[in-house]
């Protein structure tokens, strides 16, 4: 009988669910995360990884890794989903002020542009991912869309407080570009560019300037 390789699995990868049973131990996700990490900022490849290497470098057995991650893409989604990450800042878990929320979502990019800028772990784990079209595919569809959903949820919460005219929101897709798009421009399109701390309280007061209802 012929036994798949749990690291070519056709299951989706996707950020752990969290299951029922004993709670998972956050030491040994972390100790698996860095093993991760370690073994690419000492020139591994990501293609070249598998699930017992990782275990072994982790220090914990194959099978616990495999509890975890049905198969290499889903542990290495989890991995890049934390790396790509910044910490939230003071009060960007919301506040119920409307600009202070959307200036806290904007700044979240910012920061996330320096970190990015900083890291070359970061950047060469996200080149590699972004090399690997169905897992930056899987990766855009689960981290990346949760993020730009939560802009959309953030602008549908200021049309409906007043804070944007309604008819601006025949176009939430749109309208999300809009706010996001001038810090990405400059965290991505223009590495030389400042992302000075204000930056992010600028574009937002100038683009809520045009987007609040007229007289």
């Amino acid at each position: 009988m012929t036994t798949k390789d749990p690291d070519t699995a056709a299951e989706p990868a996707r950020p752990c669910a969290t299951r029922r049973g004993r709670p998972r131990d956050a030491a040994v996700d972390g100790a698996v995360t860095d093993a991760v990490l370690r073994l690419v900022g000492e020139g591994a490849n990501l293609a070249e990884l598998t699930m017992e290497g990782i275990a072994r470098a982790a220090g914990v057995g194959k099978a616990t890794v495999y509890r975890r991650w049905p198969n290499k893409d889903a542990l290495l989604l989890d991995v890049v989903a934390v790396i790509d990450a910044v910490p939230p800042a003071d009060g960007a878990g919301g506040t119920g002020d409307f600009r202070d929320d959307l200036i806290a979502a904007v700044d979240y990019i910012r920061r996330r542009g320096l970190a990015k800028r900083e890291s070359a772990l970061m950047r060469s784990m996200l080149a590699q991912v972004q090399s690997n079209s169905v897992l930056w595919r899987r990766y855009h569809d689960t981290v990346i869309a949760a993020r730009r959903q939560m802009m959309v949820d953030l602008l549908e919460r200021g049309i409906a407080s007043g804070h944007i005219r309604k008819e601006l929101g025949a176009d939430l897709e749109l309208l999300a570009d809009l706010v996001s798009g001038p810090v990405l421009a400059r965290a991505t399109l223009r590495p030389e560019a400042p992302l000075p701390d204000d930056l992010a309280e600028r574009v937002v007061d100038t683009l809520l300037e045009g987007m609040q209802p007229r007289d």
